[in-house]
Formats: C-alpha cells, structure tokens, sequence
C-alpha cells in the first residue's frame, strides 16, 4: 500500500470553500470528471450535519497500453461520502473507486476545517490509500507508484482547478449571490397549498 498526504491552505474562510465544495465541477483543471451525481441527501435530525452520497463518472487519461494490458474502461466511476457538520465547521469527504477494484482499490479522505490561526482561511487535508490487488507483489509495488505519483499530480491540479471555483464564485461577488440564490430556491421545499 502507498499513502499519498497533502495539506493546503485556502484563503477563504470555511463557509466559502464548504459552500464552493458543491460546486467543484465542472472546471477547466478537470475536464475528465464528466458527470457528478447526487444519489442521496439528508440531515441528521440529532447531529445537524448533512450527509451526501454522489456518484462521480470520469473518463481517465489511462496510457493506452496500460488500458490494454488491465483491461480498463474509457469511463469510470467513483462513491463519494461527504459530511457537513456546521456547528464544529468540519467538512470531510471520503472517495472509493467503483471501477477496477480487482486491480487497484483508491481510498481519498479530504478534510477541510477552519485555520486555528486565522478564521478567515481553511485548512485542507488530503490523503489518498492507494493499493494493488492480485498482482506479484513486485508488479504491484510498480503499479502502486505509478498510482501514487499520478494521484499527486492530479491533486495539484484539482486544487487548482478549485482555486478557479473559488474564485469565480467570491471574488466575484454578484454572480456569488446569484448562485446562493438559485441554490436556495433549489433546495426549499415546495410550498404547500
């Protein structure tokens, strides 16, 4: 197993990147992402900390040759698990693999939480287990770097491409509540009759 960790700092304050999280895809760093879907939404009535499960549809930029010698697909999907709890400001999100699970598993944990030295920044927390299954131990250990060494580069690119979300969304603020807005109307439940 190899273990890829990252910390960075965002300097908006957590609501702003908790918010903008929703709003990740599409962007111009991750153009593979092709779809993110919501299969289920709730609150927790004791806690207050809202619970999503989405499905993430990728197409991977695999190297031709390593497609044909596993056996991958073009397109491939990933679990998201993620938890809002706005009382401690503490928004986590943990990722799995659905696709070539018999090949390689891939575990994310992202962690964002207020910078204890600043309010108005946000600590982000990245770690990534990555393990290859089934395999001679010596191919695995390749396969596992090869792994390792892509997931660390498409993290930077990802914060990246995150830095542009947050961006667009507060820097510009009109279009910001613009999109608060339809965000609310979108989520309110229909008014009774």
């Amino acid at each position: 197993m190899k273990i890829f960790s990252s910390t960075h700092l965002y300097s908006y304050n957590w609501n702003q990147v908790s918010a903008a999280s929703w709003h990740k895809y599409p962007n111009p760093c991750s153009p593979h992402v092709l779809h993110v879907d919501i299969l289920d939404r709730h609150v927790d009535a004791e806690t207050g900390c809202l619970r999503t499960e989405r499905l993430i549809t990728c197409r991977q930029p695999i190297p031709g040759f390593f497609r044909r010698l596993l056996g991958a697909p073009e397109v491939t999907y990933a679990r998201e698990v993620s938890e809002v709890d706005p009382v401690g400001r503490i928004h986590t999100a943990t990722t799995w693999n659905l696709s070539m699970k018999d090949v390689m598993t891939v575990e994310e944990l992202c962690d964002y939480r207020v910078d204890p030295e600043n309010p108005d920044r946000t600590v982000f927390v990245q770690e990534a287990r990555i393990s290859a299954l089934g395999m001679m131990s010596r191919l695995a250990s390749r396969v596992e770097d090869f792994a390792l060494h892509r997931f660390g580069e498409n993290a930077a690119v990802g914060r990246r491409g995150f830095e542009w979300v947050l961006e667009r969304l507060w820097k510009e603020g009109v279009a910001a509540m613009q999109l608060a807005h339809v965000s609310i109307v979108a989520s309110s439940p229909p008014a009774s009759a």
